[in-house]
C-alpha cells in the first residue's frame, strides 16, 4: 500500500509543475479578495443602518454555501462537477490525512488553496449574479455590501484553511479559537468521518444546523 509520503512525492511530481509558486498563488488570493473588497467599499454611498444588515445576512448565506458545497459537491459525485470532487476527496484528503496534516513547503499551497479558475467560477456563480439581482431589487449599496462580504468570507475561508494545515509548532496555532477550529477540521480528515461530519471549514454554523458536527 502506498504510504502518505510516497503519495505526496508522486502528487508533487505529477501535479505541481516547476513554474508553480505557492507564494504567487497566495498573493493572487489576497489581491483578488482585497482588491474586490476595496472596489466595493469605494462604491458605497451613505449606507443606512438597514442596509448594513446585508453584512450578517451575507455571512450566514456564505456559511451555508460553504457547507453545502463541501458536503454535496466536494464529497459527492455531482454530474458536471466531478473534477471538484476528484480534487478534494480524491487528492486533498489523500495528501492530508488526519495523521499527517501539515504543509511541507510553499508548493503544497496548491493542494489547499482554490485554483484561480475555481475562484472565478464560484464568484461568478454565487456572488456576481446575486449582487446584480440585489442592485435591481434593493439598492446598489446592498449589492456592493453583499459582494464585499462574500469576498471577505472567501478570504477568511482560505486563510483559515491554510492555517489548519500549518505545522504544529506554528505560532498562529497558539490562538485558542484557531486551535478549536483546527481540531474540527482535523476530525473531518479522519477517513471514517470525512464524508459525514464537520463540513464547515470556517465556523460550524451549518454543521450545527444540520447536526453534522463531530
Amino acid at each position: 500500500m502506498t504510504t502518505n509520503a510516497e503519495y505526496r512525492a508522486v502528487y508533487r511530481q505529477e501535479n505541481i509543475g516547476p513554474n508553480y509558486s505557492g507564494k504567487a498563488h497566495f498573493g493572487f488570493v489576497m489581491v483578488f479578495s482585497l482588491g474586490g473588497i476595496g472596489l466595493c467599499a469605494w462604491q458605497l454611498e451613505a449606507v443606512s443602518a438597514l442596509q448594513w444588515m446585508t453584512v450578517p445576512l451575507t455571512f450566514l448565506y456564505a456559511n451555508l454555501v460553504e457547507y453545502a458545497g463541501h458536503r454535496w459537491v466536494m464529497h459527492r459525485k455531482v454530474p458536471g462537477m466531478g473534477l471538484i470532487y476528484l480534487r478534494h476527496a480524491g487528492q486533498h484528503h489523500r495528501f492530508f490525512t488526519d495523521g499527517d496534516m501539515a504543509l511541507e513547503g510553499w508548493s503544497d499551497c496548491k493542494v489547499v488553496l482554490f485554483p484561480a479558475v475555481l475562484m472565478v467560477f464560484f464568484f461568478g456563480l454565487f456572488a456576481a449574479p446575486i449582487g446584480l439581482l440585489l442592485a435591481w431589487l434593493a439598492t446598489p449599496n446592498v449589492a456592493w455590501l453583499f459582494v464585499a462580504t462574500a469576498l471577505a468570507y472567501y478570504l477568511n475561508y482560505e486563510l483559515l484553511h491554510l492555517a489548519y494545515h500549518l505545522p504544529q509548532e506554528s505560532r498562529l496555532l497558539q490562538l485558542p479559537f484557531l486551535r478549536r477550529l483546527r481540531r474540527l477540521h482535523h476530525r473531518h480528515h479522519d477517513t471514517s468521518l470525512m464524508a459525514h461530519r464537520n463540513f464547515n471549514i470556517t465556523y460550524p454554523i451549518g454543521d450545527w444546523l444540520f447536526r453534522t458536527r463531530a
